[in-house]
């Protein structure tokens, strides 16, 4: 029977490459570009990868770690735009729009600035980026982060999906000012 279905799946696959054209899944310095809702790695080079009770036992810590949420939030000239209600993790930071793999200079700025504020410098501190469950945006945002030289970064993959499937409390979010 699997013979049978061969010329089907190769036919699959060439529509899934030509609907996809040659439009590259990753930038030149290793960030995720396209597709940002799709399955992701169970790593990223540069962090540690929590699930929800790791998580959990990582806020126990003093200092606690600083959650970042990187979640899209819809930008039109030089503002947010509140198209829907956001939620995250209570306490978190929501840097919207950092996790895009092409960052310009500004939006680059406003990432490592409020890190740098976050943080108080400290390259140490412990920083959880997250955002949904198969979504890219927090696993280039790790990247991001620890390119700028931080130590202590940890990944929480599967992110607001997951503490809310664990039916732990959330928060009702807003973007941090582009400043």
């Amino acid at each position: 029977m699997l013979p049978a279905r061969l010329p089907l799946l190769a036919l699959l696959c060439l529509f899934v490459a030509h609907a996809q054209g040659d439009t590259p899944l990753f930038s030149a310095e290793g960030m995720r570009i396209g597709l940002y809702r799709s399955p992701t790695p169970e790593q990223v080079s540069g962090a540690t990868t929590l699930d929800t009770p790791a998580l959990q036992a990582l806020l126990t810590r003093t200092p606690p770690p600083v959650l970042i949420d990187v979640y899209r939030r819809q930008w039109l000239q030089g503002r947010f735009i509140e198209d829907q209600p956001h939620v995250n993790l209570p306490g978190s930071h929501w840097l919207a729009n950092t996790g895009d793999g092409d960052l310009t200079p500004e939006w680059q700025g406003y990432f490592a600035r409020h890190l740098y504020h976050y943080t108080g410098g400290d390259l140490t501190r412990p920083l959880v980026f997250y955002c949904r469950s198969d979504c890219w945006l927090s696993w280039n945002a790790v990247k991001r982060a620890a390119n700028l030289g931080y130590t202590s970064v940890y990944w929480y993959r599967d992110g607001l999906d997951a503490w809310e499937a664990a039916k732990l409390p959330v928060a009702t979010a807003q973007p941090e000012p582009f400043q």
